[in-house]
């Protein structure tokens, strides 16, 4: 018999069970917004499952944690206003939310490095650029709408745009480097956290389209509009609650074995350190790069294989910073900044809701991240600090509460904010990252349309994942 340490979910309050041989419908390997969300739904089907986490916690990459007596949000924390499923789950579950701090003006850091103050939705740059930004922004609004965030491997142009890196499709359309840069920024370091050279344009554009359009990514006021009081983990936390000790934590999957049964169906068997479980389907709730680490038997197809290894998680430094008093508001700062060629190219005022003290968060993303990284802990603090100050005076350089979140060290993770293709895969391989193989099925937001790569995004694959694995069951999907 193996004693498992099972962490219950709020509490974190621990006890000894005794858990071998479970059986159960459908294991869910990942505690995260999606397979806690698919085990949801197939509980409400009626179906029996398990969900097998490696952390000791529940949420993914999704983390709210103390640090030095501040709370932070170590992972996924915004809310927009199209994330519709995440705003009707977060309502059902009592969750309250409030905007992100945004009065007063934004300071922008252009090529010359001189910072400047400005207001509106437009970076303050010269007639040219900003015409050229417009150009860059329109035709993407076009592709993005055009081509859609479902199938965008399906498109005629599908191939002419996975073929090209989005650092050159830009400067095809434009020679205006501060314009190609500053556009870049929006989703090479905003939010693929990749060098605009390591993918595709085709990519470039599903980015835009799973927000709804381009001109969303270019609105922080848009895409970063609220936060969860409390913390994003919360999501996690209650529907763990809800589930009970169905949750297994501590428990890294090892092995998957598989065989057909008598019915036309198939047994699996999902093998953990700490539980074993047998089962008629299973869903790997976790992001692409962690597949690799489960063993299959019998071994994934070999379509499967080789479209995992074109698929990887970027590099971001998610920087947090609380000092005494939101200083920046004084001098009439919203605590927005943007700087394209600064290392640290986004910051914002990430103040918790009722708290006096005043919190930034910035973000060091792909190359960025890879250099400062050699330094040791105090120089790239001292960098890093210094790059704010260069966008908000020397108050920054003093924090009472300095924290990197870097989820690269992540063992379970690995990576930011989530999975992308290389340079020609996503239209090669795009049309079969959500086939199943055989009782084994794939659900995180790195494989969503609509909010793609966010926890809305993780909800739609979750419930998505759950309807398929209801009607390969032939039981009703729930109301």
């Amino acid at each position: 018999m193996n004693a498992i340490h099972l962490v219950l979910p709020i509490t974190g309050e621990c006890r000894e069970d005794i858990m071998q041989n479970l059986n159960r419908d459908v294991v869910v390997v990942g505690a995260g917004p999606s397979g806690l969300t698919a085990a949801r739904e197939l509980k409400k089907a009626g179906l029996t499952v398990a969900v097998l986490e490696a952390r000791d916690r529940v949420g993914g990459r999704t983390w709210t944690d103390t640090v030095d007596g501040a709370m932070l949000e170590i992972g996924g924390q915004w809310v927009s206003p199209d994330q519709t499923v995440l705003l009707d789950l977060l309502q059902e579950l009592n969750l309250k939310t409030y905007p992100r701090y945004r009065e007063g003006e934004s300071m922008y850091l252009g090529a010359d490095g001189i910072p400047v103050r400005y207001s509106g939705e437009s970076f303050p740059v010269n007639a040219g650029t900003e015409a050229e930004m417009d150009k860059l922004i329109a035709l993407l609004d076009g592709l993005a709408a055009e081509i859609g965030p479902t199938e965008p491997w399906a498109h005629p142009n599908a191939r002419e745009l996975d073929t090209i890196s989005f650092h050159h499709w830009l400067r095809q359309h434009s020679s205006n480097e501060e314009a190609c840069n500053n556009i870049g920024l929006f989703i090479a370091g905003g939010m693929l956290t990749k060098p605009a050279h390591a993918f595709s344009a085709l990519q470039a554009v599903l980015m835009a389209a799973s927000a709804g359009s381009f001109t969303h990514l270019t609105d922080e006021d848009f895409i970063l509009d609220r936060r969860v009081i409390g913390g994003m983990q919360q999501v996690s936390q209650l529907l763990a609650q809800e589930l009970g000790d169905d949750v297994v934590l501590n428990s890294p999957v090892r092995t998957i074995n598989c065989k057909p049964d008598a019915d036309g169906g198939h047994r699996v068997t999902v093998e953990s350190e700490r539980a074993a479980v047998n089962a008629r389907f299973v869903i790997m709730a976790v992001p692409p790069n962690l597949y690799s680490r489960v063993s299959f038997n019998p071994p994934l197809p070999r379509r499967q294989h080789q479209m995992h290894q074109h698929q990887s998680l970027g590099l971001v430094i998610k920087v947090h910073a609380v000092y005494s008093r939101p200083f920046w508001r004084n001098s009439g700062l919203s605590g927005t900044c943007f700087g394209a060629g600064s290392l640290v190219q986004e910051v914002y005022d990430n103040t918790n809701f009722g708290d006096a003290r005043g919190t930034l968060v910035g973000f060091i993303s792909d190359e960025k991240a890879d250099a400062v990284f050699e330094l040791g802990a105090e120089e790239r603090k001292r960098a890093v600090l210094e790059s704010i100050a260069g966008f908000l005076g020397a108050e920054a350089l003093e924090p009472e509460v300095y924290y990197e979140s870097d989820w690269g060290s992540e063992e379970w993770t690995r990576g930011a904010y989530a999975s992308s293709y290389d340079l020609g895969g996503l239209h090669r391989y795009g049309k079969d990252q959500h086939a199943p193989v055989g009782p084994i099925y794939w659900s995180s937001s790195d494989l969503a349309a609509e909010g793609y790569q966010h926890v809305d995004g993780a909800i739609r694959m979750g419930r998505l994942t759950a309807a398929r694995i209801c009607e390969a069951a032939r039981i009703a999907v729930p109301a």
